[in-house]
């Protein structure tokens, strides 16, 4: 009798979890849509519940209207522009422009350039927005790299932390008066004071390896740093790694929908996938889909409101041949088409 009833017991909460797990996974839709233009590319940002998706292009940003792949804007910027913050309480968005070591500003109804802003300690790379500090965050390859905050009204340079890696990626804040600034070279997260801008502590994040992408879930206080293969959840009180996640390679951004709970980590590597990983607690974590996205997609912008996920890619043709009297080719060929991604469920 006790084991007919233990074997009853057992098969109960084995089809539970099954069912469960079924229950779990989901179904994305994938839409591509090419929108042309001219340039590379490197990260792109939602601006959230309005549909317009910022795409660095290199030399200009593409604004584009998420749900129908049209190009409904553009904004000229100096080269090797990288990142877009925006600043919606002022109505301002911002581009990190690598070219010439400076920051364009720019008005966020119009797409007018409103002011260049000189950043001298070069390397310019990633950008976010605090709401807690209302400053705009530089993270910046430079040499030592840095973080370097503006005052997201004016523009104003308030003020420079010194980081310990020349790589330093993205940045996430707590919205209580602190940083958090992955660092790709050294494996770590360094902890910076919002206000005063000095750096508080540093975190190893073994098992990962070059992090790039960072997104919070403030209401469980856990950080999601993504890296290549296996991406981290850190306690942002501790700074220890709680649990871990498996996706692709070539990672470069992580995105993240909190009513949701789900994590977005784009890999470029192979064909380019996403994996959707839900948040089941704060220290356990499912992944419910590896969603097929397009060779080389390696950054992700999540609209937290419409619960959309977009990616940006060119395709390139086959490079030249090499010059016949020796020296090299090209490294790749010309863009014949450039890819606006669009993940929803």
């Amino acid at each position: 009798m006790k084991r007919s009833s233990l074997t009853r017991a057992v098969f109960a909460i084995a089809l539970a979890a099954a069912s469960t797990s079924v229950l779990r996974a989901q179904t994305f839709k994938v839409e591509k849509y090419n929108i042309g233009g001219e340039g590379g590319t490197d990260y792109l940002v939602a601006e959230p519940g309005t549909g317009r998706v910022f795409v660095s292009r290199g030399t200009h940003v593409m604004v584009v209207d998420g749900p129908t792949g049209k190009v409904i804007g553009d904004i000229p910027t100096p080269p090797r522009m990288h990142g877009i913050g925006l600043a919606p309480k002022w109505n301002h968005g911002f581009t990190t422009n690598g070219g010439d070591s400076s920051v364009s500003m720019f008005d966020l109804k119009t797409l007018a350039v409103i002011k260049k802003i000189p950043i001298k300690v070069g390397g310019l790379d990633g950008i976010m927005y605090d709401d807690f500090s209302d400053h705009i965050i530089l993270t910046n390859h430079s040499k030592p790299g840095t973080a370097v905050a503006l005052d997201a009204n004016t523009g104003d340079i308030v003020g420079t932390a010194q980081l310990e890696d020349t790589a330093p990626e993205g940045a996430a804040s707590d919205g209580k008066g602190k940083l958090f600034v992955n660092n790709e070279g050294t494996n770590t997260i360094q902890v910076i004071d919002a206000k005063t801008m000095k750096v508080l502590s540093s975190w190893p994040l073994a098992p990962c390896e070059g992090p790039t992408g960072i997104a919070m879930d403030r209401s469980t206080n856990r950080i999601f740093s993504g890296c290549d293969k296996t991406s981290v959840v850190v306690n942002a009180t501790s700074g220890k790694v709680v649990a871990t996640m498996s996706n692709g390679e070539r990672v470069d951004a992580l995105g993240y929908d909190n009513s949701q709970k789900l994590i977005y980590i784009p890999a470029g590597a192979g064909d380019g996938t996403v994996t959707v990983v839900h948040e089941d607690s704060p220290d356990k974590y499912s992944v419910v889909a590896t969603v097929p996205t397009f060779k080389g997609a390696k950054t992700i912008a999540v609209d937290p409101v419409k619960h959309v996920a977009y990616l940006f890619q060119p395709e390139y043709g086959p490079a030249p041949a090499a010059p016949a009297g020796g020296g090299r080719g090209a490294a790749r060929g010309p863009i014949i088409a450039a890819w606006f991604i669009v993940i929803h469920q």
